[in-house]
């Protein structure tokens, strides 16, 4: 299944289905059925908790049909409705990984004038971007010249957690994985080199984690480490690669952050980007004003933000 948030009536993050072209209000679909009112979170949690409820919601889905969800109301055109990222208020920040693919690693060595050799790392390199990053899949992407004038681009495979676990075993990692989205990790190149190589400030600027535009469920990827990523800038594709080049794979990386830290339904590690991005060009090359980003991988769709210049501090519609 392919679950999204989008703007109700009266703009409020509202939890939907992705049905063919529309959306399905998912609160309204379950209407007296549910006295709570359901977001991504509580549904991932819910499915741990209580498989019944998940698998429940899944086959009453699939024995309805269009036309009645349609003159109920419960279908909006998908075209017509306003997204917020899939989770638009994480419980935590954003994990990310850095250097996660041997050929950015490479790239980034060469523009600081270093020897491209790389090896595979002892151990992945973990950053977090803060919750006031996350932007929606559509949303604007915040520019002001006064805070940082090297804005990057990074497209990746994000992965949602959706069953608590703590030292998590290798082989049972995968059991933990509710589903896959895309983010774009935002980079402000000139603050990440200036806070001491800390990448936390450079990575969390107001809507610099566009992400979305739906989250897909594990079951709908059957390999997931054989998905193509590309990010386009103007419609010129900038970075292309495969998921499969990952240095650490998804299991991988849950064994070792799950070491001593408890991770929690609802929580988004994102996996780190192969090469082609801006800073690491000859001459470099960073987005403007006016400039359209887009981030694809395979089965996920696309992400698509313009980079518009604001004159105060960012609301980002999330």
């Amino acid at each position: 299944m392919r679950f999204l948030t989008f703007a109700d009536e009266s703009g409020l993050p509202a939890l939907g289905v992705l049905r063919g072209g529309n959306i399905l209000d998912l609160n309204k679909w379950l209407g007296d059925r549910s006295p709570v009112r359901w977001t991504l979170v509580t549904l991932i949690a819910a499915s741990a908790d209580q498989p019944d409820v998940y698998l429940g919601l899944i086959d009453s889905l699939h024995s309805v049909f269009d036309d009645e969800l349609s003159s109920r109301g419960l279908l909006i055109p998908m075209d017509k409705a306003t997204l917020y990222a899939p989770i638009p208020f994480p419980r935590c920040n954003v994990i990310c990984l850095g250097l996660n693919y041997s050929d950015h690693a490479a790239e980034s060595k060469r523009a600081r004038g270093e020897q491209a050799q790389v090896d595979r790392p002892d151990y992945p390199n973990f950053f977090t971007k803060s919750t006031g990053a996350v932007n929606g899949p559509y949303s604007d992407i915040p520019f002001d010249p006064e805070v940082s004038t090297q804005i990057d681009w990074e497209g990746e495979l994000a992965f949602v957690i959706g069953k608590q676990g703590r030292n998590i075993a290798l082989d049972d990692a995968m059991s933990h994985v509710f589903g896959y989205l895309i983010v774009n990790d935002v980079t402000a190149r000139d603050m990440q080199r200036r806070y001491a190589g800390q990448f936390f400030k450079g990575k969390s600027l107001d809507g610099s984690c566009p992400m979305g535009p739906y989250l897909v469920t594990a079951d709908e990827i059957p390999n997931v480490h054989n998905l193509d990523i590309e990010v386009r800038v103007n419609g010129e594709v900038k970075q292309q690669g495969n998921t499969g080049a990952m240095l650490f794979t998804i299991p991988e990386i849950i064994q070792e952050l799950s070491v001593g830290m408890t991770l929690q339904p609802g929580d988004i590690i994102s996996t780190g980007t192969p090469s082609g991005v801006g800073f690491a060009r000859n001459p470099p090359q960073f987005l403007k004003p006016g400039d359209v980003v887009e981030c694809s991988i395979t089965s996920l769709g696309t992400l698509r933000n313009r980079v518009k210049q604001v004159s105060e501090r960012y609301s980002t519609s999330r």
